[in-house]
Parts: C-alpha cells; structure tokens; sequence
C-alpha cells in the first residue's frame, strides 16, 4: 500500500524543506516510507499487518471510502449499524492520522534541537511568503476600491447634471435645444 502513497509523491517529486536529524540531504518522499517504517517501530502496526504509520494512513483512508460505497451499506436498511460502521472507520482513520502527527512534530523537536538555524530558516521563508500573499491582497483590494470610487464618482456626476438643469414648465425644451448642434439652433 505504500507504495501506492509513493507513487502519488513521485510524480511531483515531492520532498520535504527539513531534512530529518542526521542525514545531510531532503527527504524525499520513498525514503520517507522508510524513515516511517524504522522510526514508527511497530508503534503503527495495526490494519493487515501493514507496520508502518504510512499503510496504516492508507488502509484507514481507503476503508473509510470503502465503507461509504460499499453494497452493505448502499442496501443496507439498518441506519444505526450503517453509522456506527462509518464513525468507526473516521475514527479509526482519525486516530492514525494523530500518530502521523505526532510522528512528525517529534521529528520536528529533534530537528529544532539538533538545527535550530534550519528551523529559523524556514520560519523566515515562510514568513516572507506570507507577507507577499498579504502584499498582493492589499494591492487587489485597492484596486477595487479604486475602481468603485471611480463607480461611485461617475453615478454622483450623472446625478448632479439633472439639479443642474433649470426648472420650470420650459425645462425639457431648454435641455434639449442646448444638445442641438449650432447649425441646426435659432438665432
């Protein structure tokens, strides 16, 4: 099964910005198969046998998709049983996905002691990155605002035009000789 997670991150050739304490390069994602399997030490054996948390991640997942689909279920007339099957399953998912977790923040801690220069770096860069995304949703805001204060002025324009004009029983005859062109008006 892991292999299938694999093959999902060798396309993209996907690795992580914090290499794990000890070794000198990334890890990219098969090997991260590996650090799991020797770093998990049997703490995430559990569906089929599996042994790493990253199978289990899987199994727990699938099963989770399996149980919504499946023709027990889709037949199924017993609405309680469909539900307890289903919240097992997300529970189950959900409680891996916490080992998982756990898994990496301790590998985080480790890598925070061992580098903690690596772990500033990446707080920078991700800080910087931020502050460019917030950078560039300011810029689009102005832009809108700018665009509807022009809105704004162009409606305040058409509507002090008509106050303008003068008033009276020969208003309507006045505004429109005074959009006639000059050859066509009286002397």
């Amino acid at each position: 099964m892991s292999s299938s997670v694999s093959g999902m991150f060798s396309g993209a050739q996907a690795t992580m910005s914090a290499p794990v304490p000890g070794s000198a390069a990334p890890l990219s994602a098969p090997s991260l198969g590996r650090a799991l399997n020797n770093s998990a030490g049997g703490a995430g054996a559990g569906a089929g046998g599996a042994g790493s948390l990253v199978d289990d991640l899987e199994a727990s997942f699938e099963a989770c998709f399996a149980s919504l689909v499946s023709q027990d279920y889709v037949n199924g007339t017993d609405q309680e049983e469909i539900r307890t099957g289903v919240d097992q399953c997300i529970q189950k998912f959900l409680d891996v996905a916490r080992q998982t977790e756990c898994f990496f923040l301790q590998k985080r801690l480790q890598l925070s002691v061992q580098k903690p220069e690596q772990v500033e770096k990446e707080d920078i860069s991700e800080l910087r990155n931020e502050l460019q995304r917030k950078e560039m949703l300011i810029q689009k805001h102005l832009a809108k605002i700018h665009h509807w204060q022009q809105v704004l002025e162009d409606i305040n324009v058409q509507h002090k035009k008509p106050t303008e004009m003068p008033q009276g029983p020969l208003a309507f005859l006045e505004q429109a000789s005074a959009n006639l062109p000059a050859a066509i008006k009286p002397n």
